[in-house]
């Protein structure tokens, strides 16, 4: 929850005990957010206590910090998150070096564009030419973040409603351009910002009991719980 109360060793646990093939740890806290580095010890600890495997997850960035996690904390594997936000090639790395095998570069400014135009395509067919552009919108930021035409992409987003206009975006930039390596690990989070966890009511008060806590039922208790919850 918070540096005060951690609860993955219960939870960790609690998978096992019910059969669970495998557990997930992301090594943050709720509270954290995506703020600061996580807690690859915690990964160690979980690993080490479950005979269950375990998965690490948290500041996955490169193919080569996933190997430096699992010798690192002994997990399993690795799981990875907002590091692949505009990096779908991550996999593929990874599964390289899982191999024993040297990863590929990442692609020229030309080679996401093709990238990103393929994920576009995909998602019209999913939800329809202006839902997909619509959505292409954040994700063209994470693909052309660190490249020298990044800026202006993210000040014409807004202006992007069609596959044609996306093409045309893409198309103005230098497909030359290599992959700027300092990108690799640029967070892809909604800001470095933690925030204060708010739990319902008596929600820790017994805390072996799996009853949930009495939910709000007139409406003063509706918006009072609301309010009680807003900031996260």
């Amino acid at each position: 929850i918070d540096e005060s109360l951690s609860t993955y060793r219960e939870a960790g646990a609690a998978v096992e005990g019910e059969g669970g093939a495998a557990v997930g740890l992301h090594a943050r806290s709720a509270a954290q957010l995506y703020a600061g580095e996580a807690d690859w010890g915690a990964i160690e600890e979980l690993a080490s206590a479950l005979s269950i495997p375990v998965l690490g997850n948290g500041d996955i960035w490169e193919c080569w910090d996933a190997l430096r996690m699992m010798r690192q904390t002994g997990c399993a594997g690795v799981i990875v998150g907002r590091g692949c936000l505009g990096r779908p090639w991550l996999f593929r790395e990874l599964a390289r070096v899982f191999d024993s095998e040297e990863p590929p570069p990442p692609p020229t400014l030309g080679g996401v564009a093709e990238v990103a135009l393929d994920h576009l395509r995909r998602l019209v067919q999913l939800f329809g030419e202006e839902q997909a552009v619509h959505q292409m919108r954040k994700w063209l930021g994470w693909y052309t973040k660190g490249f020298r035409g990044a800026a202006r992409v993210r000040r014409e987003v807004s202006a992007l409603n069609t596959v044609g206009d996306v093409e045309r975006v893409l198309g103005e930039l230098d497909p030359s351009e290599p992959f700027p390596l300092r990108a690799l690990r640029v967070g892809r989070a909604k800001g470095g910002r933690s925030q204060r966890v708010k739990l319902p009511e008596g929600y820790l008060e017994q805390r072996d009991d799996d009853t949930p806590p009495r939910g709000p039922r007139t409406l003063e208790e509706i918006e009072a719980w609301e309010r009680a919850l807003g900031g996260g």
